[in-house]
């Protein structure tokens, strides 16, 4: 029998996150990282000093976020 969905054999999930050049406003520290966010209001795209949890910048993402639909590319 073969399973769909297997069981994921990571202990946790992650997501991908990019060094952005600067400084955190609040803290001072050269720690922000961009990545996608979902919130309360759907999915954005976020700047974040990964010291004090800052938000530098919050941008609406894609309304799916990592989902993408092959209707979108045509």
């Amino acid at each position: 029998m073969t399973i769909a969905h297997p069981r994921p054999s990571e202990p946790t999930l992650s997501v991908q996150r990019a060094p952005v050049d600067g400084n955190c406003p609040q803290c001072g520290t050269s720690a922000l990282q961009a990545y996608p966010l979902l919130s309360e209001g759907g999915w954005f795209d976020v700047v974040k000093c990964a010291h004090c949890l800052h938000s530098v910048a919050r941008n609406p993402g894609p309304k799916l976020g990592p989902i993408e639909l092959l209707a979108d590319r045509i």
